[in-house]
């Protein structure tokens, strides 16, 4: 059996584990919440940890509490940061809907180290949650911490994967592939054309992610519980958010509306459509390399994924794309947590969201997911493939799709009728438009060169 102690919060009492460093209104939560047994994002409850010293220090410039109990909550905040932290904090996803239950949980956990420091109570309500209410610390809390994650970890990997697709289109750059339009065959394309298109998908990503970087900067703290400000010193907005960027080293801001930031999730739901974006361009790349690697026999071929493991237990010497099966299935994921963060930003009901906890778990979901996707399929699936050049000369060689360059010379339906005899026959275009025009082969072997037609053709 556990040991525990009684604690008591305006409810009663309550039998909490002995060894603890949360109180009653956490383990209230813990209790009542029994549902996924998945916790809060860490990178969530490190935000939360790092606004709560924040908000101490400027609860002491601002002469809110005593320098000595902010000063122990602050350390009480680093001893947290400086040591696995996730155990103290319990708390399932699916709770209280104003995250009201992790916000009490970090207020419990740091004012029992607090208390330890100073050697002296240190009230989680009074002192810890000084200023704040819960309605906008987690509002609060899910903006900084998207911030702190798309700057430091999302963006860098999105730059990784774009620096990886140029230089591999570099490396290409003199092969010519048969480009496929409807999965069939069409007009020849430079491989480093394909790998370019590519390219300019995660440039954009980059740039839409950033444009949406200043309102993740904007606070609603300050707000408090309606977004009136009640209980908040006048200048506790400003004071917090110049704290916590100096802990994180973001340009923090008060946001222009706090019943808006409270209210709603908009910015969260704005943010979200944007990793679905990058998830949709993630997903058309991974298929694309899939496609491009089908066979070895029966398949396109025309590259050749780096060999990971084995693709089946029963088929012998099978190798499978598996970074990019890897990739399109979090690109999936990406899409569906998109889908219930929409639904979640709908819930604000009046005054207050009442879906915080799972828009930061998805948000937050899908940041790591596709940070980790973008660079395994840079570093394990693009950047090592080979490129199967007698593959793409002999596809070339037999598309009848070539014919188009003729159409200026010898009309639509002359070049149609070329077209078909050539499938039918299984000949090459040349040979057949050699038979069919009054083109001599000099003039036609210019004209249907793919690596001309590449550059837009005559």
């Amino acid at each position: 059996m556990t040991s525990t102690r009684i604690e008591r919060d305006s409810m009663g009492e309550l039998a909490v584990p002995q060894d603890a460093l949360y109180g009653a209104q956490t383990q209230r939560a813990v209790n009542n919440f029994p549902i996924s047994g998945q916790s809060m994002p860490e990178s969530f409850i490190r935000t939360l940890i790092l606004a709560k010293a924040a908000a101490a220090r400027a609860n002491v410039e601002l002469e809110q509490i005593a320098p000595a109990i902010g000063d122990a909550i602050v350390a009480a905040c680093q001893q947290l940061l400086a040591e696995p932290f996730m155990a103290h904090f319990p708390v399932d996803v699916f709770q209280t809907g104003s995250g009201t239950s992790s916000n009490m949980n970090a207020n419990e956990v740091i004012a029992t180290l607090a208390s330890r420091q100073l050697g002296e109570p240190v009230n989680p309500n009074d002192h810890v949650n000084c200023g704040q209410s819960s309605n906008d610390i987690i509002p609060t809390t899910i903006h900084a911490s998207a911030a702190i994650e798309l700057n430091e970890r999302l963006l860098p990997a999105l730059g990784h994967l774009l620096t990886v697709l140029c230089d591999k289109s570099l490396e290409v750059q003199p092969y010519v592939k048969t480009g496929r339009t409807h999965l069939m065959d069409a007009m020849p394309v430079r491989m480093s054309q394909v790998l370019d298109g590519w390219a300019q998908q995660i440039q954009a990503n980059i740039e839409h992610l950033r444009a949406l970087l200043p309102s993740l900067r904007a606070l609603a703290q300050g707000g408090t519980a309606v977004g009136t400000g009640i209980n908040a010193h006048p200048r506790f907005a400003e004071r917090f958010c110049a704290e916590l960027g100096a802990l994180t080293g973001q340009p923090f801001t008060p946001g222009n509306n706090f019943f808006a930031l409270i209210g709603s999730q908009d910015t969260a739901v704005a943010v979200s459509g944007q990793l679905k974006t990058v998830a949709v361009s993630l997903m058309k790349i991974a298929n694309d390399l899939r496609w491009m690697n089908s066979g070895p026999l029966a398949g396109l071929a025309e590259i050749e994924l780096e060999a990971l493991q084995p693709g089946s237990s029963i088929m012998p010497g099978k190798v499978n794309p598996v970074i990019p099966e890897a990739t399109a299935m979090v690109a999936a994921q990406v899409i569906g947590n998109d889908a219930a963060i929409a639904i979640a930003g709908q819930s604000g009901n009046f005054e207050l969201n009442v879906m915080l906890p799972v828009i930061a778990h998805n948000l937050l979901g899908s940041i790591g997911l596709l940070t980790r996707a973008s660079r395994l399929l840079a570093d394990r699936a693009i950047a090592g493939f080979r490129v199967n050049a007698p593959k793409l000369r002999e596809a070339l060689d037999r598309n009848p799709i070539l014919v188009t360059a003729l159409n200026p010379i010898i009309g639509y339906l002359k070049a149609a009728e070329i077209a078909k005899q050539a499938y039918r026959e299984g000949r090459p275009i040349l040979d057949v438009a050699v038979e069919r025009t009054d083109l001599d082969r000099a003039t036609l072997e210019r004209l249907l060169d793919p690596e001309v037609l590449t550059a837009g053709g005559l």
